[in-house]
């Protein structure tokens, strides 16, 4: 029975020539246990940021940066090309191919410049050239190593709606073109290399995915093959129980449920792609995150659900930079729809909400958005309820200073009387003041807002309460 695995490797996995050998390495390994592998690699770090940012500039100053730019790209790539590719043609031809996609960087910023706007997808036409140069760079690489491979663009075959910068995927459409144009060159014997974070409307237009999209892109790939497993490779050795630059005793977990990664996931932790447990769960397959640079690290198996032994709480997290919304007022009290017009009008700001309260009195809303949205978050709330304002049916809406949302997270909170008191208790015993609390009815996670000098000193207090 033939195995198919796919494989993601981050930014820093491919981020260098040493890293790259790294890869290469753990592909090589692969192949001894898995008969059909499916690569999906990033852009090399950093570059994805120097394009965007080259594009982004104003017109006056694109010039000077995109010339910037193009040598750093070059020698970034060709750098890492010349100390792996010993084959000269092989070397040749790569940089050929890499240069060609420079030079159309180059052209988009010129067109952007002379336009004087850089639109939704004039952007994810920029942004997708880094993960195109890697993908020669590391099919190269890993050719030279003596096995084969084809590299192929996520754009052949992920078709995704017309919504540029965070593109959706079709999975119909996107499951048939994956089988018929990657099985047979896996068949073949050959591994198939592609690129994260991009795919391709109907029409043909380059997508992508929204930022840290290579993990979404390797589920979308593992789900509609399918294969047996995904493994995302990155510069950690999995999900950790905090982030170990606030707490120095944090450890990696040898198991988290898919409920327990979509709440860190989407509380900030950084080592998966939100949207890459969905696909995953869908197709019943398995998923690992684990360490380019200490590949012999078992690292973190996701598991459909906890074991009935295992901790309460898992792991803590915190997403920094954050404000406090509130919209209060005793005139609010059984007023239908003002909960749907005032999330309507954060809608209408492109302002994504993390967490909302409210009590059951109904004389405020309370909800946070990240910090740098704040104001427009405001002036739209004013302008939905102005009338109920001058009225004084609603007395203000405001915003605190910087806040910080901390999540406990454990599936075992569901069945366990008084975590969230020894939560609370533990916060309080260490002087810090909870501003506001969210739970779902799933349980899997207890969020609260603390103020932002709180953040370190909450996570750390939260933490101990892991390894009692």
């Amino acid at each position: 029975m033939q195995k198919t695995l796919v494989m993601k490797f981050g930014g820093t996995s491919v981020g260098s020539a040493k890293a790259l050998m790294n890869a290469t390495q753990i592909i090589r390994d692969a192949k001894k246990d898995w008969t059909r592998i499916v690569v999906v690699t990033s852009a090399m770090a950093g570059v994805t940021n120097l394009l965007l940012d080259s594009a982004r500039l104003p017109t006056d100053q694109i010039v000077g940066s995109v010339s910037d730019a193009e040598s750093k790209l070059r020698e970034k790539h060709f750098s890492a090309a010349e100390a792996l590719i010993k084959n000269k043609s092989l070397l040749e031809e790569t940089k050929k191919e890499i240069n060609k996609l420079i030079e159309i960087f180059v052209n988009l910023c010129s067109a952007i410049q002379i336009l004087g706007e850089a639109s939704p997808r004039a952007l994810d036409a920029v942004a997708s050239l880094g993960e195109r140069m890697s993908l020669r760079l590391l099919t190269a690489v890993v050719n030279e190593s003596g096995i084969k491979a084809k590299g192929i663009e996520s754009t052949e075959f992920i078709v995704t709606n017309s919504n540029f910068q965070n593109a959706h995927p079709d999975f119909l459409t996107t499951k048939e073109k994956t089988q018929a144009l990657l099985n047979p060159i896996l068949d073949e014997g050959n591994i198939v290399i592609t690129t994260g974070f991009i795919g391709a409307n109907v029409d043909g237009a380059v997508t992508t995915l929204g930022r840290g999209g290579s993990d979404y892109s390797a589920a979308i790939i593992g789900s509609v093959l399918p294969s047996d497993d995904v493994w995302i490779w990155t510069d950690v050795d999995g999900v950790m129980t905090t982030d170990p630059r606030i707490v120095s005793s944090a450890k990696t977990l040898s198991e988290i449920s898919y409920g327990e990664i979509a709440e860190l996931a989407y509380y900030g932790a950084k080592v998966l792609h939100p949207k890459t447990i969905r696909p995953v769960v869908e197709a019943g397959i398995g998923l690992r995150i684990c360490n380019t640079f200490n590949p012999t690290h078992e690292g973190t198996r996701l598991i459909a659900s906890r074991k009935k032994n295992g901790r309460v709480i898992k792991a803590v997290t915190a997403i920094q930079k954050q404000r406090l919304v509130t919209i209060e007022g005793r005139g609010m009290l059984g007023v239908p729809g003002v909960a749907a017009r005032a999330f309507a009008a954060v809608a209408s700001t492109k302002t994504s909400v993390p967490l909302i309260t409210q009590a059951s009195s109904e004389q405020s809303i309370c909800f946070a958005v990240p910090a740098e949205t704040a104001d427009n978050v405001l002036s739209a709330l004013e302008k939905t309820f102005a009338h109920e304002i001058e009225d004084d049916d609603i007395d203000r809406v405001w915003s605190t200073d910087d806040v910080s949302i901390v999540t406990v997270v454990g599936a075992g909170m569901k069945h366990t009387p008084g975590v969230a008191g020894k939560v609370f208790s533990q916060l309080g015993n260490n002087g810090v003041n909870v501003l506001a609390i969210a739970q779902g009815s799933s349980e899997v996670s207890i969020s609260l807002v603390v103020d932002a000098n709180d953040t370190e000193n909450a996570v750390k207090a939260l933490h101990e309460l892991i390894v009692q």
